[in-house]
């Protein structure tokens, strides 16, 4: 999937969230994304999309094959998870995770 195609998805599924209360779309690293009260949870990317999520659940795709733990700079990131374009699918519901993740977390 392009990095346009990732986007118009994404932008399909993001409609919903941007009437929610903190929820608004913001610059995240390259790229413009879901943020909840300044932070983000979720954006795309060619090939995919990259969501914080908890540790274990990010382990918990990768086991399944779902996603790949997102690596910057040679570190992997403990929190971020690229799910691949081939599992789109799953991406409305990572989403979701995601907010609800990263709101937990947000003062």
């Amino acid at each position: 999937m392009s990095r346009e195609r990732a986007r118009e998805v994404f932008d399909e599924i993001a409609a919903d969230y941007l009437v929610r209360d903190g929820v608004d779309l913001g610059r995240i690293f390259s790229a413009t994304g879901l943020r909840v009260r300044g932070k983000a949870f979720a954006f795309p990317i060619a090939g995919g999309l990259l969501a914080k999520l908890p540790e274990d659940r990010v382990t918990q795709l990768e086991a399944e094959g779902c996603g790949e733990r997102m690596v910057m700079r040679g570190r992997a990131m403990r929190e971020w998870i690229l799910v691949d374009d081939t599992a789109a699918d799953l991406w409305p519901d990572v989403i979701e995770e995601a907010l609800a993740f990263v709101d937990s977390i947000t003062p």
